[in-house]
């Protein structure tokens, strides 16, 4: 029973740095986004979202942009871990109305989905009992 629950312990740890290794590994994924949407306090246009892992040395920070309205964002993130394995690349926006904030992205293959701050404005939505709905849009690896 005791090597059991060490072999488990070791497969959580083996599969988490799997996660990490992919989401350090370069990786760019994009989607056309066919609305305007917000990270952190920044608005980007609808149009191509291109997302790059590990842009710093700690391999903490992603740079998300839009190629036609050029704006570039460089955002922190944290993880968290779902009960199957992604089935796609995607970005998962969180949809207040009319209004849309990056909450997310998922990596095929990965338990782990890359969760961005929210910004000021998704707070004062949430602030107001304003429930959002969750908007997934399909990525491709570049």
């Amino acid at each position: 029973m005791k090597f059991a629950k060490s072999a488990a312990a070791v497969m959580l740890v083996v599969l988490s740095s799997l996660a990490v290794a992919q989401m350090n590994s370069g990786s760019t994924i994009m989607t056309q986004v066919p609305f305007q949407f917000t990270v952190a306090n920044k608005v980007f246009p609808a149009g191509k979202c291109v997302i790059q892992a590990n842009v710093t040395a700690d391999g903490k920070t992603l740079l998300i942009r839009n190629a036609e309205g050029k704006v570039n964002l460089l955002s922190s993130f944290s993880r968290s871990e779902t009960r199957e394995n992604a089935s796609n690349y995607a970005l998962v926006f969180n949809q207040y109305g009319d209004r849309y904030f990056l909450s997310g992205i998922k990596f095929e293959g990965s338990k782990i989905t890359y969760r961005l701050p929210e910004s000021k404005v998704e707070r004062e939505l949430q602030s107001q009992n304003m429930t959002p709905t969750e908007e997934t849009l399909v990525a491709s690896l570049k």
